[in-house]
């Protein structure tokens, strides 16, 4: 059996990337507190996020695409997280996790 290294450190990076934002989505969901979160800092990682899926997607290369759209939509939920007035965030979060 052979590894290939390139395939490999790219499984790597896409796990890294895609969990990278879980704990903060979900600290957001449970405590609805987005205080500590840059607004200008989020609409930039959204930002490179969809410049880097539509590099995938013009290089046809679906895990540059797979990784990207599934950090895209995290960055940009925990920007519209921060975004939202108290009431919808509440909203959101409740939908999302109706136990806290």
């Amino acid at each position: 059996m052979t590894f290939d290294a390139a395939a490999i450190l790219g499984a790597l990076a896409t796990l890294a990337s895609i969990t990278s934002f879980a704990p903060q989505a979900w600290k957001i969901i449970r405590t609805r507190d987005t205080k500590s979160i840059s607004a200008p800092g989020f609409t930039l990682t959204v930002t490179a996020f969809s410049l880097w899926l539509s590099y995938g997607v013009v290089l046809n290369e679906w895990p540059i695409i797979l990784t990207n759209a599934i950090c895209l939509v995290m960055a940009a939920f925990i920007l519209m997280m921060k975004l939202l007035p108290q009431r919808n965030k509440d909203a959101v979060a409740g939908a999302l996790d109706p136990n806290g």
